[in-house]
């Protein structure tokens, strides 16, 4: 059995979005393993719980290393925005090198370890690693004895909260060593897989006391330190709304209303350049809007016109409501944008004459009615106009090969007149995107993993971005953070 602490309160781990998770973050006084093979994140992730601790609660940490020296931790911290020399002179953290003392044996690394953290008053402690003391214990019977005598000194006498790194080989999913997870408060395992062949973080929680999960595996980065990426949701705007200011246009490229997608792209959209944004089925249908439709504004509130051809059940007026978010009026979408709805919608106005209805039966018809009101249109408004079509309804509609066909030409009249276009490719139409590709600028895919939406380019490559909603300022932004 593991020892029944009474814990009255948590440490925060130094990760907002993990203290989310897990309630406010670990109970104090706990141990806590952290599994996993090298370089999943376990040092980095567990320099932050120390760093934190010192600079934002005030309580001292010790690092113990079994593994590297004091220089080479501290230089390769610092690479994170870590100053543990600064937290050193003031008292507030120590590193202590157990490389040269490890061959004295256990009994001697545990008395350092204790006097050390009796004498410092520490309130964190990060032991790096169990695996490399590991290694003098004789049977497994000795280790529990051990891990026991750290936790019964340490824990219960002091109220200092422990994390035991444990190295692991490959991504084992097997058990842990038998002696940490046996008496452990915690179970943290990290892993390292692959997504289009590069590098995806995750953490798995095994098991917490006294913690309710809904989601026990999540992606995290360690782009600016540590980042866990919470399960995607669009939460409400807040109640505070500062005016949407999309970012000024740059040099022959169109801002797409938000600093973190022209980043991605480039820059911006380019005249005549066209898009593929393909999305799985993990990804809920309220994520794309996110994404698009600051362009949408934008382009709106700069006067330029926007033509929507969008999924089944979306209308002129629903799309009018959402933009109003971002400070667009009904003046601004009766000057500045056009729907052509590919089936029926709830919403719908009869005789609109902002909304146009394909009858879904002749697509060659349809087509024709697709080109010639983008062109009454464009002649009303300032160009260049955005243009945005959900290929999935399309190929649903008539079919995939008439559906690729429709798209080709209006790759080919968009192109042609200056346009910007993006389709939206949905889930089972891989084949379709795939074709297209050849005639696009940019190729996006939108996934979702462990509850994280992951945003990455096939045309051109980029890496992995985690895609978040920030309503900060009143109005849905997206937020990319690169997955490192």
């Amino acid at each position: 059995m593991g020892l029944n602490l009474t814990i009255h309160r948590v440490v925060s781990t130094g990760v907002e979005e993990l203290d989310s998770v897990l309630g406010g973050g670990f109970p104090k006084g706990s141990l806590i393993v952290l599994a996993g093979s090298p370089g999943t994140g376990k040092t980095v992730f567990s320099a932050r719980f120390l760093y934190h601790g010192a600079v934002n609660c005030g309580e001292k940490g010790i690092y113990v290393s079994l593994c590297e020296g004091k220089e080479i931790f501290m230089e390769n911290m610092r690479g994170f925005g870590f100053d543990f020399e600064k937290l050193e002179r003031g008292g507030m953290f120590r590193f202590l090198d157990m490389l040269t003392v490890k061959e004295k044996g256990i009994s001697t690394i545990l008395d350092m370890i204790i006097g050390e953290v009796e004498k410092f008053g520490a309130e964190r402690l990060v032991l790096d690693s169990f695996s490399a003391m590991a290694h003098a214990f004789k049977d497994p019977i000795e280790a529990r004895i051990i891990v026991h005598t750290i936790l019964g000194k340490l824990i219960r006498g002091m109220g200092c909260t422990i994390l035991l790194i444990k190295e692991t080989g490959g991504n084992d999913v097997g058990k842990v060593f038998e002696a940490e997870e046996f008496v452990a408060d915690g179970v943290i395992r990290f892993l390292a897989t692959e997504l289009e062949d590069q590098r995806l973080r995750s953490l798995e929680i095994i098991k917490l006391r006294g913690a309710r999960l809904k989601e026990p595996r999540h992606v995290f980065t360690l782009d600016g330190g540590f980042k866990v990426f919470e399960p995607f949701e669009v939460k409400p705007p807040s109640e505070s709304r500062e005016p949407f200011q999309p970012p000024p246009d740059r040099s022959g490229k169109y801002s797409m209303g938000s600093k973190d997608m022209d980043e991605f792209v480039g820059g911006g959209m380019p005249e005549s350049s066209f898009m593929i944004l393909e999305c799985d089925e993990k990804v809920p249908i309220t994520a794309i809007p996110i994404l698009l439709h600051t362009m949408t504004a934008s382009f709106m509130l700069r006067g330029r016109g926007v033509v929507i051809a969008p999924s089944s059940g979306v209308s002129y007026a629903s799309l009018s409501n959402y933009l109003g978010l971002y400070g667009v009026t009904h003046e601004h979408c009766e000057q500045s944008l056009r729907v052509i709805t590919l089936g029926k919608t709830e919403e719908k106005t009869e005789n609109c004459e902002y909304e146009t209805a394909l009858s879904g039966e002749d697509w060659k018809k349809d087509l024709e009615t697709i080109l010639k009101k983008h062109e009454e249109f464009a002649s009303k408004v300032s160009r260049p106009i955005l243009l945005m079509v959900c290929a999935a309804t399309l190929a649903t509609l008539y079919g995939e090969k008439e559906g690729l066909e429709i798209l080709k030409t209006v790759v080919a009249h968009a192109k042609n007149a200056g346009a910007i276009l993006i389709a939206i490719i949905g889930a089972g139409y891989r084949d379709l995107a795939i074709k297209l590709s050849l005639l696009a600028d940019f190729y996006l895919r939108l996934t979702r993993k462990h509850g994280c939406l992951i945003l990455y380019g096939v045309k051109p490559k980029t890496g992995l971005y985690g895609v978040e909603c920030d309503v900060s300022k009143g109005y849905p932004l997206p937020k990319l953070t690169p997955i490192l």
